[in-house]
């Protein structure tokens, strides 16, 4: 009874259009009452108060924070520059920088918000200049975005391992060869497209060229491989590893570009205490929805609920993942993780399923969800950046979801393919 007093509840208040946070509170306030504890009006803030004093989740803003400085303090253009030396001179060279530039990226920002603002601003002015339909352009710029939640460091990652009780680091190891795969079939669905479409568009640079867009990109792309390698060899924590990113990216900006002052640092550093309020508010009220969630033993009536698939865990997978992404339709990526990651954590464990291979497809899953219709984040983002009409980028962006969702059960079906590599890197 519980379980759908809260499911009603929570599709209620988001259909009445109020924000998440407030669904949030909202929810554990229902769920209070229901519960016949009586009216407390201290408990919904502690908990939220407890649910975010957590040490791992101080990751969050460093990232925030390191994603800021890098997209105004000029890696942004070099990370693309980077991209287009290196599968430029492909036809329709533009589009293979793009999903290129998204990985990259995904490893430097960790958020497919972000990633899309970047290389939409970047690269859609330069896709319509040689030819491409806008729609396309905006298609694959979003598709390549939905590599930010899988590939570290990934905030997503990040507030699921605090969630469930998991270990960051392998949540990121886990991440980052099906990242790669999901990067590879996009590009092997853009060969397909750039005949069907007809691009002929080409990039080359002169040797002196080539030798100075690495010269002035390396910074960029060596972040990522110490941010990596210092959490794999035990440098440092996740959390560690957000501030020695953040402080990388000041050093890198500030005194090798100069191309962000001190006034504009400080101007950035409002912008991320701002983004990280949003996010960490959100985590706040998610946490005090998942105390009660707990106290009214929801997860039990999830179990119990699926009981006759306990047995059978490709079809509980293929169950989950099927309401994971009707909920990724209607909810943005952080909340999802939030809610439903205590309710279906003991389920899937309950059933012998490795909790780290339904981390990635619970995350990768849900991070397709913003890109598609009607609350996916980086539909808006795109189209406000190119003014593309929405109608035309989703019927553009069918062929990447598609191709995305094919990934995402082939990672279903052959789990060696994200374990065995975790597990090697680990």
């Amino acid at each position: 009874m519980e379980l759908f007093i809260f499911i009603g509840s929570l599709f209620l208040f988001l259909f009445l259009g109020v924000p998440i946070w407030q669904v949030l509170v909202l929810c554990s306030a229902v769920l209070m009452i229901h519960s016949g504890i009586g009216i407390d009006p201290l408990i919904i803030p502690q908990a939220m108060l407890d649910g975010s004093d957590n040490y791992a989740l101080m990751a969050i803003p460093f990232f925030i924070f390191a994603g800021e400085i890098m997209s105004a303090g000029g890696l942004s253009v070099r990370v693309v520059r980077l991209a287009q030396l290196l599968v430029g001179r492909i036809r329709g060279g533009l589009g293979y920088a793009a999903i290129f530039a998204s990985i990259i990226f995904a490893g430097l920002m960790g958020s497919s918000v972000g990633e899309a603002a970047a290389l939409g601003g970047l690269l859609l002015p330069m896709m319509k200049k040689v030819g491409y339909d806008p729609g396309r352009a905006g298609a694959v710029i979003s598709a390549g975005a939905v590599l930010g939640p899988i590939i570290p460091p990934s905030t997503n990652f990040i507030i699921l391992g605090v969630t469930v009780g998991l270990s960051v680091t392998k949540l990121f190891m886990i991440g980052l060869v099906p990242g790669i795969l999901l990067g590879v079939a996009l590009m092997v669905l853009w060969y397909v497209i750039v005949r069907i479409d007809g691009y002929d568009d080409h990039i080359t640079f002169t040797r002196e060229q080539a030798k100075a867009i690495v010269i002035d990109s390396w910074p960029a792309f060596l972040m990522p491989v110490l941010l990596l390698g210092g959490i794999r060899f035990g440098v440092f924590t996740p959390t560690e590893g957000g501030a020695f990113a953040a402080i990388y990216a000041i050093v890198v900006c500030l005194f090798y570009y100069r191309e962000l002052s001190f006034r504009e640092l400080l101007e950035v550093s409002a912008n991320s205490a701002r983004t990280t309020a949003v996010v960490m508010l959100v985590v706040a009220a998610a946490s005090a929805v998942g105390w009660f969630i707990t106290s009214a033993q929801i997860p039990q009536q999830v179990v119990s609920l699926f009981q006759p698939l306990i047995d059978k865990p490709i079809l509980l997978l293929l169950a989950l993942n099927a309401f994971l992404f009707i909920a990724g339709m209607v909810m943005d990526l952080t909340p999802n993780i939030l809610i439903f990651a205590p309710v279906f954590f003991p389920l899937i464990k309950q059933a012998g399923i490795d909790p780290y291979q339904f981390g990635l497809l619970f995350v990768l899953n849900l991070g397709i969800g913003v890109i598609t219709p009607p609350v996916g984040t980086i539909l808006y983002v795109i189209c406000g950046i190119g003014n593309i009409p929405i109608s035309r980028l989703i019927r553009k962006l069918v062929p990447f979801i598609l191709a995305e969702i094919l990934v995402l059960m082939l990672l279903l079906l052959f789990p060696p393919l994200s374990l065995v590599p975790m597990k090697m890197l680990i």
